[in-house]
């Protein structure tokens, strides 16, 4: 599981050298580095999609058929030791079916799905998750994605190294011009990706040597 944040720092200062001292000095250059971080760290979770479907006649008997098969899926998985709190149902839906032929449309019947969401916090038991739910009607498993149970703590700390490292770059990049950074005068954060990405962008004052 990487965390990789990408920090860029946007330095404004004079960049005349130490030397050269006017009383009236021009208007601040512009420096622009990039910073990168990456952190690593094993998951510790994982989210586990399961669907069951069912088709009858009518669309009352479709969604009889389909409450037992997914009350029957989920009390497989309570059973394998995933807490009641950890299943959640993310979508629900009933439509009808159609055969066509001769250009008519006739009502075959209707499908009802039904579909929950797992959190398995032991990854050990994800395997046994998909064979309980598969044994006992689940139709679909699908978008098994792992996961920390921690994450802020490793986005803070893949942050605070993308940071540390644009302002070393600054720091780098303006040692020669014989300027200085005085203070950070704005830091921007932004979130591409609701996951673990995202783009730091620091506005720094320069200052000229005095």
């Amino acid at each position: 599981m990487n965390n990789q944040l990408a920090a860029l720092v946007l330095l404004l200062g004079s960049a005349l050298p130490v030397a050269a001292q006017p009383p009236s000095p021009p208007g601040p250059a512009v420096v622009v580095t990039t910073g990168e971080a990456v952190v690593k760290q094993a998951p510790d979770r994982a989210w586990v999609t399961i669907a069951a479907e069912s088709r009858a006649r009518t669309a009352q008997e479709a969604q009889r058929l389909n409450t037992d098969a997914m009350t029957a899926v989920v009390e497989k998985i309570k059973a394998s030791g995933i807490a009641a709190d950890a299943i959640q149902t993310t979508g629900y839906n009933l439509q009808p079916e159609f055969d066509y032929a001769n250009g008519k449309q006739t009502l075959r019947g209707y499908v009802a799905r039904n579909q929950v969401q797992v959190r398995v916090d032991v990854l050990v038991k994800t395997g046994d998750v998909i064979a309980a739910a598969v044994a006992t009607g689940a139709t679909n498993v699908s978008g098994v994605r792992f996961d920390l149970k921690d994450r802020a703590t490793v986005e803070r700390e893949a942050l605070r190294l993308a940071v540390r490292d644009a302002r070393g770059r600054a720091d780098a990049a303006v040692s020669g011009a014989g300027v200085t950074i005085e203070r950070v005068l704005r830091i921007e954060i932004r979130d591409d990706d609701a996951s673990h990405f995202g783009d730091v962008v620091l506005r720094n004052f320069l200052q000229r040597a005095e």
